[in-house]
């Protein structure tokens, strides 16, 4: 199956000049959605540009650009997200072979090589509560939610997930469009887990591939600053997955 990607870049030029040439040659369509005026330069060959007239949030850039594309897998890339050689083929492979799995997400690190926990369970209103309010800094998360994140556990195979980061995703088009694409109602934060959620109410599988490599540089900022534009982003993320699906409450 032809493979598309399409990149969000908020004025990523520098990334994009380390991106652009790893990635390329692993897809059969590629498209930048610059969603900052002048935030790459000239459009490399092979490479599709799609300028926004003004800022749009991440999910509504990334369904701008699978729009442009025809390609039955589409991968959703950060800037700062490179896949090693072979990484897409890891990934368009899978799914082929697993007609049921509608998502399929890459073993991420950290540019030293340090693995990312990017395979995540479901949140919970307790553990929200303490990722992302001051509270992180009497109890640190990653060593009280160690199930949350899958600490610890290091899988050579593929094993199933409830959601991955949304830094570097590949999606299977034919779930994308039953989905109706990422809800443009999130700006930023929270549009990852609730297209893996829908995906999942809708019985569609998702994976984690760690054969797949790609090296994230993944900023963190919500992690280390409370009072920020990304942290409105982000609670208004939470509160919109949590109005969509109440249900979460009384499960967890």
């Amino acid at each position: 199956m032809n493979v598309a990607a399409v990149v969000v870049s908020h004025g990523n030029a520098a990334e994009l000049d380390v991106l652009l040439p790893a990635l390329g040659p692993q897809v059969d369509e590629l498209v930048v959605v610059a969603n900052v005026p002048g935030s790459i330069g000239l459009s490399p060959q092979g490479v599709r540009l799609v300028a926004n007239p003004r800022p749009l949030g991440f999910g509504a850039n990334v369904n701008t650009g699978v729009r442009e594309t025809s390609s039955e897998l589409v991968c959703c890339v950060n800037p700062d997200a490179v896949p090693r050689p072979g990484a897409i083929a890891t990934l368009a492979e899978f799914l082929a072979e697993h007609p049921g799995a509608g998502v399929a997400g890459p073993r991420m690190v950290y540019p030293d090589g340090r693995v990312q926990p990017s395979r995540r369970r479901f949140p919970t209103v307790g553990g929200t509560l303490l990722r992302r309010t001051p509270l992180r800094r009497l109890a640190d998360p990653y060593r009280l939610q160690r199930r949350h994140y899958n600490l610890g556990e290091h899988p050579a195979a593929p094993v199933e997930a409830d959601w991955m980061l949304g830094g570097f995703l590949m999606l299977r088009r034919t779930m994308f469009q039953q989905l109706g694409g990422f809800d443009e109602g999130f700006f930023l934060y929270g549009e990852d887990i609730d297209l893996c959620y829908r995906a999942a109410r809708a019985g569609w599988e998702r994976w984690y591939v760690p054969a797949a490599v790609v090296e994230h540089e993944h900023q963190a900022v919500t992690d280390r600053r409370f009072f920020t534009r990304r942290t409105i982003w982000h609670w208004r993320g939470i509160l919109r997955f949590v109005r969509k699906h109440p249900e979460m409450l009384k499960l967890r």
